[in-house]
């Protein structure tokens, strides 16, 4: 089964860092991000102006939108991607489907979707879809059944906001009503009146590898490891603001937790490695290597770093001096690239790269041997 980093926030800058805490880092802004999945070099980012793909390693980025695809609606709430690859991807227009090719969209007027607000989506160990909306329930989508979960017919208090499924398949389900247990049988809420939690407008949830809940309020932000509930707010602790919109927990255990008031990252113990996160793709010098494999026929790749952003150039030469092939000619943000050069069009012999970087130029030989 292919391994799916899901996030509800990703953040491509941030603009002022600081620490009142060494438990908590805060951000004063992000991008508008609403939803994304991570697969491989690939990040699947939903917005409120459509669906981008966007290439961590080539930089390269890819726009989805009504006009040009499949999607039915340009604001984009929550992403998933199964075992299959597919990208199942939550609108304010129905729920879409896309492999890549193929876009299949589910609504109201097709399928047993009970609304077409879709608010959240996850995906459990069968390969069941949960996808909560707005005004219509919970609903299970197993591929070919619809099962809908409404506060008519089961234990669910209210719309759903948010999914979240643990490692023994209990769903976790963040309301307008309080957070609501399903394990398949029995519904158990959780509300201030009978818990710990701090609001019970539940907006995110999500689990950290102990099995704890993070579950993200409009009072602020609760930590439940079953028994006990932990409540952080702006009094006791450095979140900016007590209306949390969405949780994030990366492979370090920081707790990335968007508010309206900016992001702040929390951990017990301390944030040790955020600024590590934040900035380990960004170089400090431009680079260009070697060639792979060198000699070649007829594709090798070239890698390169660039330390800030700015046009650059990537161009191939003959031993006279002409140019061959332009691998690369616009602007790139600071990173680290590589580039296919295929050669099947010219003879053996040696040839040239250059890379130009603003003021930084360095060149290196490559060798086509047919």
């Amino acid at each position: 089964m292919k391994a799916f980093l899901v996030l509800s926030i990703y953040l491509f800058s941030f603009s002022v860092l600081y620490a009142q805490n060494p438990e908590w880092i805060n951000y004063t802004s992000v991008s508008n991000a609403i939803s994304t999945v991570i697969e491989g070099d690939n990040v699947w980012i939903g917005t409120n102006g459509g669906l981008v793909k966007f290439n961590k390693t080539t930089g390269e980025r890819t726009f989805f939108n009504k006009n040009n695809s499949g999607l039915p609606s340009n604001y984009v709430t929550s992403l998933a991607i199964d075992s299959s690859g597919n990208k199942w991807i939550g609108t304010y227009g129905g729920l879409a489907k896309f492999d890549g090719t193929t876009w299949t969209v589910y609504t109201q007027s097709n399928s047993g979707l009970p609304s077409d607000t879709v608010n959240s989506i996850a995906i459990d160990n069968s390969g069941n879809k949960w996808i909560g909306t707005y005004g219509g329930g919970l609903a299970k989508f197993d591929g070919t059944t619809w099962t809908v979960y409404n506060t008519s017919n089961s234990g669910l208090p209210f719309n759903v906001a948010s999914i979240a499924i643990d490692g023994s398949g209990n769903k976790w389900i963040g309301t307008g009503g309080g957070l609501a247990k399903f394990d398949g049988t029995t519904w158990t809420v959780y509300t201030t009146s009978n818990s710990g939690l701090p609001f019970n407008y539940v907006t995110s949830i999500a689990i950290d590898g102990s099995g704890n809940k993070w579950i993200g309020t409009g009072g602020g932000l609760a930590k439940f490891d079953g028994t006990t509930w932990t409540v952080y707010t702006t009094s006791n602790s450095d979140l900016p603001e007590n209306d949390v919109t969405s949780i994030v927990i990366d492979g370090s255990g920081n707790k990335w937790i968007g508010t309206d008031g900016g992001l702040a990252v929390y951990k017990e113990g301390g944030v040790t490695s955020v600024k590590e996160i934040a900035n380990k793709n960004i170089p400090e010098s431009f680079v260009l290597f070697q060639n792979y494999p060198n000699p070649f026929n007829p594709s090798t790749v070239i890698t390169y770093q660039i330390a800030s952003t700015g046009k650059v150039s990537l161009k191939v030469y003959d031993m006279l001096g002409k140019e061959v092939a332009t691998l690369v000619n616009g602007m790139k943000a600071a990173g680290n690239y590589t580039a296919t050069f295929n050669a099947s069009k010219l003879p053996s012999g040696v040839y040239f790269y250059r890379l130009q970087a603003g003021t930084f130029t360095q060149t290196k030989k490559l060798v086509l041997l047919k």
